[in-house]
């Protein structure tokens, strides 16, 4: 039987287990990238494993969350992650490089290699042919000291895209066909792979937006064949080299397949607050728009912008219209400058907005009190815009464009002119002069901020829980610790806990303070999809620093429930809905002999309050299941040693 694109890279870095789906296998990884708002604890997990260097074959650490340094905090935590890096053997990407998506893309992305980064849209890799796997920082950090990653193996859905895209229909609007049939959960462990006679026809670019966007269906990655077109985007950019071909066998068995025709797509639209929420552009027509923002790391290639800027070249923007703009790399932003593209933009009314994440995590461009923000970005949850009332709508570049110019949303192909395409140049701008390669001879810089990572205890002996939040479907780390304002206290542990469902239960960090005070644990019960969205470990290890052991939910999607266990808290799933319905905040759980049967597939949790008794899936693997009984995956590799 022949092997898919994944099997063919899994088995070439397979260390432990087999590629049977559900199997947990370990594997060696290439490659890691991480980014500054997560990258500080990341880099002080791996110096507390006491390794002088890095042991992968390269790793980056970017610098594009935390462009706007408000207070000195973000600068101490840049001025650590430059030193740590040159130290340590580790690439530093400076402030103004860019998205490291589109960074890593561009310059270092390589087929056939595996790829892991403390960013949940690292997947965006996947359309270079790569292995590419967004993970929390711990499991980084890990790599970057030579140990593998352990997954669970996972199913393989085939999507199999055929005809070609209509004058105005894009790559986003393919991302967004996908996550409406679907959805957003139901997808812990699925990875796609993409075929079909239509990949000819689409350049990296548009691939990379497709696969980014698979981080919000919650599948593990995406992957595309590494064919003609990738070796035509790595010798635009001066790296022929590292091309090799890399295709599924004729006779590759999938366990499902799907397949979209271009031809009949339109543009789409996501509606607020869930990127699956998608209909047609043109069946919502005439929506009031108050903000317009093109950039992030889904749709921020230089085709991008420069489509979108010959669309607005020669016009002017809405009056009653803010239009941002940022391009997805200073390679994107120089060579629309060199162009003309950049001033057509500025001429327009554009802002011209830094080379990093910005609005899309909630650094800047925050709209007015319930407004309308129409963005290209790929996630549209509530609050992540930094406005907690207003409305984001996902769309592609070309329809951004168009509602710029109206102030309404618009279906692009209602433009008075023809399709600007815009085709991949044979050669890109090569500059990587804001790339800093170690020289090994920086001492680390520290500041009050730059401590040591928190640490568990081992499990207790006696296990009494006590509810101290109960949370519905489909809640996401932006829910359990938002981006914006919060994200300038990363590097400080303390801090960050005040952060925790700040805008769905302000108490919870009080009530987890007192159930710890009475010798009880923290328990937090959750419904379908929890921790879905970003790879943020905050939303795990803030938590545990809190005293929370145990997570009850319906569902917790796969990297949010690995940085549960990295960090020694027990992820338990409801068997009946009926169980879910009857538990509620305050309840007081127990797990007896929880030494013993936390090892078990299933557990047994008492309600002393209600008298019922919830038989759950332990969501650990056998492995996992002794690292949260050690308090951690730091705690079980130091036992590790000591034996």
């Amino acid at each position: 039987m022949g092997q898919s694109i994944f099997e063919k890279i899994i088995r070439a870095h397979l260390v432990k287990g087999s590629c049977i789906p559900g199997n947990e296998v370990a594997i060696k990884i290439d490659q890691t990238l991480t980014q500054d708002s997560l990258g500080a604890m990341a880099y002080l997990q791996f110096e507390a494993m006491g390794k002088p260097r890095v042991e992968t074959e390269l790793s980056v650490s970017y610098t594009d969350h935390l462009m706007l340094q408000l207070g000195q905090g973000n600068g101490d935590v840049h001025r650590y992650l430059e030193t740590v890096a040159d130290r340590c053997g580790i690439i530093y990407s400076k402030a103004g490089n860019g998205i490291c998506h589109q960074v890593h893309l561009e310059r270092f992305s390589k087929p056939g290699k595996t790829l892991i980064g403390s960013d949940s849209h690292t997947v965006t890799c996947g359309s270079m042919g790569m292995a590419a796997f967004g993970v929390g920082g711990l499991d980084v950090a890990l790599a970057m000291g030579g140990q593998p990653l352990y997954i669970t193996y996972p199913r393989i859905t085939k999507v199999n895209l055929t005809g070609r895209l209509s004058p105005w229909v894009t790559a986003k609007d393919v991302a967004l066909e996908v996550l409406r049939r679907i959805t957003t959960k139901g997808n812990v462990g699925t990875i796609i792979e993409y075929g079909g006679d239509a990949l000819p026809y689409l350049e990296v670019p548009q691939r990379a937006t497709i696969a980014n966007m698979g981080a919000e269906a919650g599948i593990t990655t995406s992957i595309f064949p590494s064919d003609g077109k990738t070796l035509e985007f790595l010798r635009a950019q001066g790296r022929e080299e590292d091309w090799s071909e890399l295709c599924s066998d004729s006779d590759a068995v999938y366990d499902r397949e799907l397949t979209i025709c271009l031809d009949d797509l339109e543009p789409n639209v996501a509606v607020p607050h869930s990127p699956d929420l998608v209909c047609k552009v043109k069946e919502i027509e005439d929506l009031k728009v108050n903000q317009v923002l093109i950039g992030s790391c889904t749709n921020s290639s230089y085709q991008d912008m420069m489509t979108a800027a010959r669309i607005l070249r020669g016009r002017k923007i809405h009056p009653e219209v803010s239009l941002g703009i940022n391009a997805g790399s200073r390679q994107v932003l120089s060579m629309l400058a060199e162009s003309g593209a950049l001033g057509w933009l500025i001429d327009a009314g554009a802002r011209v907005l830094e080379s990093g994440c910005g609005f899309c995590v909630g650094q800047g461009q925050a709209p007015e009190m319930g407004a309308v923000s129409v963005r290209t970005n790929n996630r549209n949850y509530k609050g992540r815009s930094g406005t907690q009332d207003a409305r984001v709508y996902l769309v592609s570049p070309e329809t951004a464009a168009a509602t710029a110019i109206a102030g309404k949303l618009t279906d692009p192909r209602t433009l008075d002119m023809a399709y600007p395409r815009t085709e991949l140049p044979e050669q890109m701008k090569l500059d990587d002069s804001m790339l800093m390669f170690p020289t090994f001879s920086k001492e680390i810089y520290r500041s009050p901020l730059i401590g040591k990572p928190p640490v568990n205890t081992a499990m207790p002996e006696e296990f009494s829980g006590t509810v101290a939040i109960k949370l519905g479907d489909m809640i996401n780390t932006d829910d359990i610790i938002p981006g914006g304002s919060a994200m300038t206290f990363r590097a400080n542990i303390q801090k960050s806990t005040r952060f925790i469902f700040q805008f769905i239960d302000g108490e919870f960090p009080d009530r987890c303070e007192e159930i710890a005070g009475a010798g009880g644990i923290p328990v937090i019960v959750a419904g379908e999809s929890y921790g879905q969205g970003s790879s943020r470990e905050h939303a795990a290890l803030c938590p545990m620093v809190m005293g929370v052991r145990c997570v009850l939910a319906k569902s917790i999607e796969r990297i949010h429930q690995a940085n549960l266990v990295n960090f020694g808290i027990l992820p338990l799933l409801f068997t009946k809905e009926a169980d879910y319905d009857d538990i509620g905040k305050g309840d007081v759980l127990t797990i007896d002999h929880i030494h013993s049967v936390a090892l078990e597939d299933t557990v047994q949790v008492k309600n002393l309050t209600t008298g019922a008794v919830y038989t759950t899936r332990n969501g650990a693997t056998p492995r996992q299941r002794e690292i949260i009984l050690a308090g951690g995956l730091l705690n079980s590799i130091q036992n590790q040693e000591e034996v």
